[in-house]
């Protein structure tokens, strides 16, 4: 017997997802942030035997499919994967699952992207899961400015950032400048007078000069965090719009959350995140993210969810 449109509907709330030309569907996995224990991968494996085609997909935010499961298979699906503490879901006009880069242990991360994530994850997609949104709204996190997870394609993208402090008094006029050779952006240029001179309209903030001096001329000033707005990958690409200063940890945290709360309250059905600030206008966006007024609007943004 054919399935009915609101059967199919039903379990693609709960991240399930219609093969193409058949009944059966693929089962997707949430993961925090790409990350499964040993333990669940063995369970994964298991399930697709058990219950699938017997492979298993990854995507491209980093959660897990199994395709080939009959439908009536669905809630024993989700009892076996639950046994190792997995969820299925991720799809729908909601918070997505986080993409994060590996920035914790890359030799070019700034900061434990992992953790970040992982707070974030708890925060917006398992706190407002029960929201619904005018549309879906990604979060990308990356640890420097190599983009490697292309977190400015995200509804909101968070990129470290390391800020250096140049004390020019410490400079010896080196004839060959270490922090010079260091700069892959041709940020720190020494001048006829043979000083280093830093530009801050091409420095990137990746960091990769600090300790380069070895008079300590360059030193790092902290870890920061670039935001961009309303990117978006598909049939309509849009590089997310950057914020016009950095932000603490704390800050970002915090920004995520009213984003989420902007879009909920200005967001039009069906419309991305992207278009939303586009008709808002970056000023005023700014304004909104980088004030607490939509933190004290919350209980009322959200209403009953």
């Amino acid at each position: 017997m054919a399935l009915k449109a609101e059967e199919i509907k039903r379990v693609k709330g709960e991240g399930f997802l219609l093969n193409r030309g058949t009944e059966q569907f693929n089962g997707r996995i949430i993961t925090e942030n790409g990350t499964l224990t040993a333990r669940q991968l063995v369970k994964v494996g298991e399930a697709a035997e058990k219950f699938g085609s017997g492979t298993v997909a990854f995507t491209t935010r980093m959660t897990v499919e199994i395709p080939g499961i009959p439908y009536d298979s669905i809630p024993a699906f989700q009892d076996f994967l639950a046994e190792e503490g997995m969820v299925t879901g991720g799809t729908g006009a909601k918070v997505r699952p986080v993409i994060v880069c590996k920035g914790t242990t890359c030799v070019f991360g700034l900061y434990d992207t992992q953790g970040l994530a992982k707070e974030l994850h708890r925060l917006y997609y398992k706190g407002y899961h029960g929201v619904a949104l005018p549309h879906k709204f990604k979060i990308g996190v990356g640890g420097c400015p190599n983009n490697c997870c292309k977190p400015d394609l995200n509804d909101i993208g968070i990129v470290g950032q390391r800020a250096v402090t140049y004390n020019e008094e410490l400079c010896r006029g080196c004839k060959v400048c270490q922090v010079e050779k260091a700069c892959p952006m041709g940020a720190a240029l020494l001048e006829e007078g043979g000083r280093l001179a830093l530009s801050q309209e091409a420095c990137n903030h990746c960091g990769r000069c600090v300790g380069s001096c070895p008079f300590g001329a360059v030193t790092e000033a902290g870890t920061f965090y670039k935001v961009y707005v309303g990117g978006r990958w598909g049939k309509q690409v849009r590089i997310g719009t950057p914020l016009s200063r950095l932000f603490s940890r704390e800050e970002v945290i915090a920004l995520v959350e009213k984003a989420i709360l902007l879009f909920k309250k200005e967001g039009l059905p069906g419309e991305r995140f992207g278009s939303t600030v586009e008709r808002l206008g970056l000023e005023r966006t700014e304004e909104c993210l980088c004030s607490d007024e939509l933190l004290r609007q919350k209980g009322e943004i959200l209403g009953g969810q």
